[in-house]
């Protein structure tokens, strides 16, 4: 069955850095967009996705702070976030839809001085 695993959430200053990574696994990764979202309390926004060539789309709140990137050799996204701001803090989520949304269980990340 299809699982992710999130890692690399963490309490980090403003202007910090963080890498999130997501390891997959039950299913052809290589075949499927991969998205990583975020929840915040009352907000759950779609952060970043990759798709199955490379192409790229993030939310305009993290463009030119993030970078999503993919190894399918290792079934693995990942999410770099630079100049993380306060307002980033929540919990990050990776996610495959194949008619179905499957969701890892989530990684907190707190920004904060």
């Amino acid at each position: 069955q299809v699982q992710l695993v999130e890692s690399g959430g963490g309490l980090v200053q403003p202007g910090g850095s963080l890498r999130l990574s997501c390891t997959a696994s039950g299913f052809t990764f290589s075949s499927y967009a991969m998205s990583w979202y975020r929840q915040a309390p009352g907000k759950r926004e779609l952060v970043a996705r990759i798709f199955s060539g490379g192409t790229t789309n993030y939310a305009d709140s993290v463009k030119g702070r993030f970078t999503i990137s993919r190894d399918n050799a290792k079934s693995t996204v990942y999410l770099q976030m630079n100049s993380l701001k306060p307002e980033d803090t929540a919990v990050y989520y990776c996610n495959v839809f194949q008619g179905l949304n499957y969701w890892g269980q989530g990684t907190q990340v707190t920004i904060s001085s």
